[in-house]
């Protein structure tokens, strides 16, 4: 196709990773919004939602001249809201010579996700977007191939460096914060733990302008230590955050030597959003307060992608007044979370969450290498599965990766066994069976003994192809 020239104010099909095409218009960015460097680009607000994005010209396209063939290929119910969007705009600018503004939709706040096998764009490995919550509405700034990205906090020694994993291109941060309705707390954070979930966390408190000092066992995740011991951040923090591995990590984090216990002085606040079992989270809950501080529970459900994209689901538990405490936060890292009452609720949610998670991975793995030995085509079962009820980014991803034979971790798959195991003994607990968890966790044990431990879950795959 011929390249066409495109100006301000124009409308446009614009494409962002394996995002759905979405109608917008090319407008002007905020003054202090940079424009990418790199090939060129135009500020797109989009219609029906409450989103915006640098898109590349490449993966722009005229809004009349591609109207019907963007249509036929996306009949969801939000698409069509945001249709129905850009003609309400016509109408009113028709006959107008004067700009108008896109109308903004109370409804609509996600880009519908949706397959988009006929229409050819240049590829991105950014994943879809999901619906967002009514209160953490999130807005895209495009910064595919950018160079390892520095944040310098508030603090002064304070240095983090996110390096570019090729995992994800779309910073995620959100709206509210940006239009001056939501503005980060003032008080000091501090976070423990800088794993490929940490990471992606503390990166969007950054970005939100939190104050955020930093340790971690192994300096070199980021840029720079802050913290020389969980104690030292605790104490010198009004609100610290940890996210370890597991039961054992959490317990050392903050029992064992220079701990955060022995930084908990009344009123500092502690949050622990590892996966942990609810016996573990009781009794840390139980010594936190001991000493005068205030403890919540906040697991997250989500992969690497979507902590790095700001998109992660949070489970609180505890401390209701903490929780409120913590709202700029859990909106700079996610895009909803849920307060679930009394300390180890959240622990036995996440679990439960886990488990579903972890058994539907294993039997996606089992379809996949029956239909191998049977002789049909994994590729057509997937595109099958793609079109029916089953239909879900995680189907699509995990599915690509055993196709592609690339299991880079965006969720270990030593710990999806881990909270398999942790939800088996939760429902031994109170006498309640779990034969399909107890057969999936056999077969990820099965994998572990391959050596698939520090590779993605979806790696389960090999448990029944050796």
């Amino acid at each position: 196709m011929a390249a066409v020239s495109l100006r301000l104010g124009d409308l446009v099909w614009g494409k962002l990773g394996r995002y759905p095409p979405w109608p917008g218009k090319i407008v002007n960015p905020p003054k202090d919004l940079k424009k990418p460097r790199g090939k060129k680009c135009f500020f797109v607000k989009f219609f029906g939602t409450e989103d915006h994005a640098w898109i590349k010209v490449e993966q722009l396209k005229p809004y009349h001249a591609h109207k019907e063939e963007m249509i036929k290929i996306n009949k969801g119910k939000r698409f069509q809201q945001a249709v129905d969007a850009v003609e309400e705009f016509l109408r009113r600018a028709k006959g107008k010579d004067q700009d108008l503004s896109i109308p903004e939709s109370s409804t609509v706040k996600g880009m519908m996700a949706g397959p988009m096998a006929t229409f050819k764009w240049q590829p991105n490995v950014s994943e879809p977007v999901k619906d967002a919550d009514p209160h953490f509405h999130h807005f895209l700034l495009s910064q595919t191939e950018k160079p390892a990205v520095c944040y310098q906090a508030i603090t002064k020694k304070l240095k983090i460096c996110e390096e570019e994993t090729g995992s994800t291109s779309i910073q995620a941060a959100d709206s509210t914060a940006v239009n001056g309705s939501v503005t980060p707390t003032d008080k000091k954070i501090g976070f423990l733990g800088l794993g490929l979930m940490g990471s992606g966390i503390v990166s969007n408190l950054l970005k939100m302008g939190h104050t955020v000092t930093v340790w971690n066992r192994t300096a070199e995740k980021e840029g720079a230590r802050l913290g020389r011991t969980p104690a030292e951040v605790v104490s010198t923090c009004d609100i610290t955050f940890a996210c370890v591995s597991d039961p054992k990590a959490a317990k050392d984090l903050v029992l064992g030597p220079s701990g955060v216990l022995q930084g908990i002085r009344p009123g500092k606040c502690y949050v622990d959003m590892s996966t942990v079992d609810a016996d573990t989270v009781t009794e840390l809950a139980q010594v936190i307060v001991s000493r005068g501080g205030r403890f919540l529970e906040a697991p997250v459900s989500g992969n690497q992608q979507l902590s790095n994209d700001g998109m992660l689901v949070i489970l609180a538990a505890g401390d209701r007044g903490l929780y409120e405490d913590c709202s700029s936060c859990f909106q700079a890292m996610g895009k909803t979370s849920f307060f679930l009452g009394e300390v180890g609720n959240a622990a036995k949610m996440m679990l439960i969450v886990n488990m579903v998670q972890g058994s539907f991975m294993a039997t996606i793995a089992e379809g996949l290498t029956l239909a191998q030995v049977t002789g049909q085509s994994q590729q057509t079962l997937l595109d099958i599965l793609n079109q029916g009820q089953l239909a879900s980014i995680f189907l699509d991803q995990k599915c690509q990766n055993i196709l592609q034979g690339n299991f880079k971790p965006d969720f270990y798959l030593k710990y999806i066994q881990k909270d398999l195991r942790l939800a088996i003994a939760l429902g031994d607990a109170v006498n309640h069976p779990t034969p399909m968890a107890a057969a999936a966790n056999e077969v990820y044990k099965r994998a572990k003994a391959l050596d698939q431990s520090d590779n993605d879950m979806s790696a389960v795959y090999r448990a029944y192809i050796h």
